[in-house]
């Protein structure tokens, strides 16, 4: 499953990603199954992430941030649930009303 398929290509492998990451091989793998199948619907975790792209830079792999967020997943709310809400709303300290009247 995309986008942990393509990613793992670009990395070098299974076993690449392994090594990298520190995960067993096994779990890298299931990185690539559906949530059904004990997967993780193609997401990387967000450690692995990081990881991932650190040792792109250093071994001036071409992984770029884009390729773990594909646009056509974007609004997909079963991989991001209630991030992908748009009426979610959060202010900074002091943006309220409250403390403008306070001032």
């Amino acid at each position: 499953m995309e986008p942990a398929q393509t990613i793992i290509q670009i990395c070098g492998g299974f076993r690449a990603v392994s090594e990298i990451t520190r995960r067993d091989e096994t779990r890298v793998r299931r990185w690539t199954y559906p949530r059904e199948k004990g997967g993780t619907g193609g997401l990387i975790p967000s450690e692995c992430q990081q990881i991932l792209m650190s040792n792109a830079r250093e071994r001036d792999i071409p992984l770029l941030p884009e390729h773990f967020f594909p646009a056509d997943r974007a609004n997909d709310e079963d991989n991001f649930g209630e991030l992908a809400n748009p009426g979610l709303m959060v202010s900074a300290p002091g943006d309220d009303e409250t403390a403008s009247d306070a001032a």
